[in-house]
């Protein structure tokens, strides 16, 4: 058995300075009991704790880490760039940089604004999105999770859904009453919003791939009709890709569907571990922020350069053949998750798209968030913590995503498929 002893200690001082004991809740493990790994160090696709435990990490900081924990040529790029400063509140070369490679990524960004998380990312495109329309109503999907912002903490997945905080305390209801909600890939229901609002809506912002309610890919036909409806009423179109971008595909979701948005929000591999958001999209629709537009934006870190450092040097790393190379270990991975359940004889869904999957345990399908809360979270909570005894960190909570990285190789994925049957075995047992 592994000794948790001197994550526990730490946990137990933690918890006298801050909420919970952490700075963002899913990691406090309220949804799978116990207290959570205080982490010492990562390398590559392992990290490690304050008890000297060792895991193959599939969390990899939440999604951020494609090139995996500690990677030499980030880490060599940021212990340069601090040797120049860390901040300097003035335009740098770096912002250009990263701004030019991420549109060569993904074209439809057309111009952008750095800022220093998802959650900025996505309210400034909101507040964007509102000025540029004259309208104030947006339309989000249930289990969809765009940031803690108030407009958009209503229905959503995440942290929200493993707390079960439903009605958002602290979010005025005038905000909540201009947040028209509809079920994920719910084609008829969102024509039903558009014919009723269609003149009042401002936006649209989906995850094309949704991430925070573990991996549910939007159909084809869902996001098309998206597409469609708000291109008639003149609102927006944002796809938050906050996770799926880079993740889901080198070039994002909406390379993926061949769908084409207004407006993109981008974080987590777009910093190469460092705070960093993105939203951007149509050049005329960009030049309504100030100081070219009235659409107020500002942000005292934006553009920082330690964080444009961290991102270009991931990005700069990525190509085709690596996104080759981590989608075939995420299948295998997932092809041997599957056959470890039904060798066992219990029902799960494994979903994945590029460098993202997840599994529920449901016999599915999983289309939705109500399929998602039919999943045994009980059973979930008892298996996570058997795969930590045998080595393999993934995310504690049902409904979140875990992650591929370049750094993670044949051996990890064969130890990984080993430790979901021996965890198998335990829960049986235990």
């Amino acid at each position: 058995m592994l000794n948790f002893e001197k994550s526990k200690q730490a946990f137990k001082e933690s918890s006298q300075y801050m909420p919970g004991g952490v700075n963002s809740p899913v990691r406090a493990f309220k949804n799978v009991g116990g207290d959570p790994l205080f982490i010492e160090k990562g390398a590559g696709s392992h990290i490690f704790d304050i008890d000297g435990n060792e895991y193959i990490d599939y969390v990899l900081s939440w999604g951020p880490l494609i090139l995996g924990h500690a990677d030499p040529k980030v880490v060599k790029d940021l212990q340069d760039a601090t040797t120049r400063g860390t901040s300097y509140g003035a335009p740098t070369l770096l912002e250009t940089e990263l701004a030019k490679k991420i549109h060569e990524i993904v074209p439809s960004v057309e111009m952008m604004r750095m800022v220093s998380s998802g959650t900025e990312a996505t309210m400034s495109a909101i507040r964007l999105a509102r000025g540029y329309t004259h309208r104030d109503k947006i339309v989000k999907f249930v289990g969809n999770y765009h940031g803690h912002s108030d407009s958009l903490l209503v229905d959503a997945g995440s942290g929200v859904a493993t707390f079960n905080v439903h009605d958002a305390p602290g979010v005025p209801k005038d905000l909540a009453y201009d947040t028209l909600t509809v079920a994920y890939n719910d084609v008829a229901g969102i024509k039903n919003v558009f014919k009723a609002h269609g003149d009042e809506i401002a936006c649209v912002i989906v995850e094309p791939i949704a991430g925070n309610m573990g991996v549910i890919p939007g159909t084809k036909e869902f996001l098309q009709t998206l597409r469609d409806l708000t291109t008639e009423s003149h609102s927006l179109l944002i796809f938050d890709e906050v996770m799926s971008g880079f993740r889901a595909a080198y070039h994002g979701a909406q390379d993926l569907y061949q769908i084409k948005p207004d407006l993109t929000t981008l974080g987590k591999v777009v910093g190469g571990g460092l705070p960093v958001g993105v939203f951007g999209g149509r050049r005329d629709i960009m030049e309504y922020i100030t100081p070219d537009g009235p659409v107020y934006h500002a942000g005292t870190l934006s553009g920082n350069p330690l964080a444009m450092t961290g991102g270009l040097s991931t990005l700069e790393q990525l190509n085709d053949d690596l996104y080759k190379q981590m989608f075939a270990r995420t299948d295998e991975l997932t092809r041997g998750i599957k056959q470890a359940a039904d060798d066992h004889h219990v029902p799960v869904t494994v979903h994945h798209v590029g460098t993202m999957w997840s599994y529920f345990f449901n016999k599915g399908p999983v289309n939705n968030f109500a399929d998602v809360q039919k999943s045994d979270v009980d059973y979930f909570a008892k298996f996570f913590k058997a795969l930590l005894q045998h080595g393999v960190y993934t995310a504690p909570s049902q409904f979140e995503t875990n992650f591929m990285s370049s750094k993670h190789t044949k051996e990890d994925i064969q130890k990984t498929i080993a430790a979901f049957n021996a965890a198998f075995d335990d829960v049986s047992e235990g």
